[in-house]
């Protein structure tokens, strides 16, 4: 199919599927058709000569609202940035049009960031395609409209952003790939913050095809060249406006050190993997369908010939606890500027009055769950509650990190020693459900408290807070019988690796998604 016949049904789709609520700014409000025609045409001309300038050459990729644009309002769903117009884009956007993709407009989202399931927005709720009981289901949070546009083909791939499952949350509820790179692989530059330490520009696709393409190539210089390897990296790469991305030194020692632990294992393009299944991922409150799911997809693994071992990560079960204590610390930091002063629209002018300059402006610009989490931040970081809220927290990440690198067979690249300290079987790559039930009803959220919601990222938070490569992969599952033939017809696989070894994660993304074929 040529560019521009993919690109016209990607905009049918887009008219088609709009009540699902997935764009806030589509392209054809932000650009004028004739030029998208010849940017189209010329792409195919480049493609048909060879001279494609990247793998996304001609591609329409939708781009979420919290990532900065020139050409449409950046909002991040919150009535505080309604009609704010960045004066430049982020990296991102920038290393993507000069690959030649074109922005297929901008996605919907939770409010800053904030959620599981793509409701707490200014612009309304995303829709999940899938429905139960003729109810609309939750399309996941908060990449929500990014997931549903590539669900519905009304792109062909979208950026999000992941700050403890925020793309691999949604891609498990809808059926598609969602990546999380490593921490720094990818610039942060124009995206708008939610918590410093733990937010990563990634990708959503159809397929991890797409996904690695929109990444980048392999970090395989020792390999015959393939055809992916001759295009420069498309989003991922050092950024020196960043100052939490990778710098170039570095990111060649990691790769040097994956040559090495590689060729000392001996392994060919297609090596046999030992695979980490941790126990406690296996919670009571995982629905059969999902657990069914897992152990199939591990069967499958099995009869291919890599090695499933049995694994345990102790702080697992704090890393929820402590990752809503540190992400609303750093967020009620990060939206402190948001005062219609420095940032943001300004209420009305009451503001100033009884010595309160913003008071009026921050109550109605920002949502109920945003107000939650500054003052859980703003709390947890008080004098009387940092030792015993935040300082805690950061010494169970710390205690995360431990335990996933004492599970991998490959040292931690970034740290001079690597102390064995529950000596149990390393591995090389380690795999879980995404989520630990099927997408509820969206018309079921209403009465779920603060708690329930937070619980959904209880298996994506764990490699957030390591900083680490993380990917959830579709599975098929048999639809129930009934009313429920257009429910969820898969199961988001979790592969998760070694920080830096994120070509790993898209090689065993690749195993999972040829067993459902």
């Amino acid at each position: 199919m040529s560019l521009l016949l993919n690109a016209e049904r990607c905009f049918a789709n887009q008219q088609t599927h709009k009540a699902l609520n997935a764009f806030v700014a589509p392209l054809a409000e932000s650009f004028p058709v004739q030029q998208l025609g010849q940017q189209l045409r010329d792409a195919d001309e480049r493609r048909i000569r060879g001279t494609a300038k990247s793998p996304v050459d001609g591609r329409l990729i939708a781009i979420k609202d919290n990532i900065c644009t020139t050409e449409s309002p950046t909002t991040c769903a919150s009535g505080i940035l309604s009609g704010f117009k960045s004066p430049y884009p982020a990296t991102v956007v920038e290393k993507l049009k000069a690959a030649g993709a074109i922005v297929a407009g901008k996605t919907n989202l939770d409010e800053f960031g904030m959620g599981s399931d793509s409701t707490n927005s200014m612009h309304g709720a995303v829709k999940n395609l899938y429905t139960q009981d003729g109810d609309f289901l939750s399309a996941g949070g908060s990449s929500g409209g990014s997931a549903v546009a590539v669900m519905t083909g009304q792109c062909d791939a979208a950026l999000g952003t992941d700050t403890g499952g925020s793309i691999r949350l949604p891609a498990a509820y809808t059926g598609t790939v969602g990546f999380k790179p490593s921490y720094g692989m990818v610039s942060r530059w124009g995206v708008v913050a939610h918590a410093n330490s733990l937010d990563t520009v990634g990708v959503l696709a159809r397929n991890s095809s797409m996904a690695r393409k929109m990444f980048g190539k392999k970090d395989r210089s020792h390999e015959m060249p393939t055809e992916l390897m001759k295009f420069k990296d498309v989003v991922k790469g050092y950024d020196s406006y960043d100052p939490t991305s990778i710098p170039p030194d570095t990111r060649s020692r990691i790769a040097q050190k994956l040559i090495e632990h590689k060729a000392k294992l001996h392994w060919g393009d297609r090596p046999f993997l030992r695979i980490g299944v941790p126990k406690e991922y296996n919670t009571e409150e995982m629905q059969p369908v999902v657990r069914q799911a897992w152990l199939a997809t591990l069967q499958g693994l099995r009869k291919l010939g890599h090695a499933i071992h049995l694994l345990s990560l102790p702080a697992t079960k704090m890393a929820l606890s402590a990752y809503y204590v540190i992400a609303p610390a750093e967020a009620s930091s990060n939206l402190a500027k948001y005062d219609g002063v420095r940032y943001g629209t300004k209420a009305s002018d009451r503001d100033g009055t009884d010595n309160v300059l913003y008071a009026s402006t921050r109550g109605a610009g920002l949502g109920e769950e945003v107000k939650r989490r500054i003052l859980l931040g703003s709390y947890s970081l008080s004098a009387a509650a940092i030792d015993n809220y935040f300082i805690q927290a950061q010494k169970i990440r710390r205690l995360l990190q431990r335990d996933f690198n004492d599970s991998f067979a490959m040292a931690h690249p970034l740290m001079e020693c690597q102390d064995d300290f529950y000596n149990h079987v390393k591995v090389d790559i380690i795999m879980t459900p995404t989520a630990q039930t099927l997408a509820p009803k969206l018309n079921s959220l209403v009465n779920r408290s603060a708690l329930e919601v937070y619980s959904a990222d209880v298996l994506t938070v764990p490699a957030s807070l390591a900083g680490l490569p993380a990917m959830s992969v579709p599975v098929s599952i048999l639809r129930r019988g009934g009313n429920d033939q257009n429910g969820p017809s898969t199961v988001g696989m979790q592969v998760i690796g070694q920080f830096g070894d994120d070509e790993l994660v898209f090689y065993m993304s690749e195993i999972i998604e040829s067993l459902s074929m």
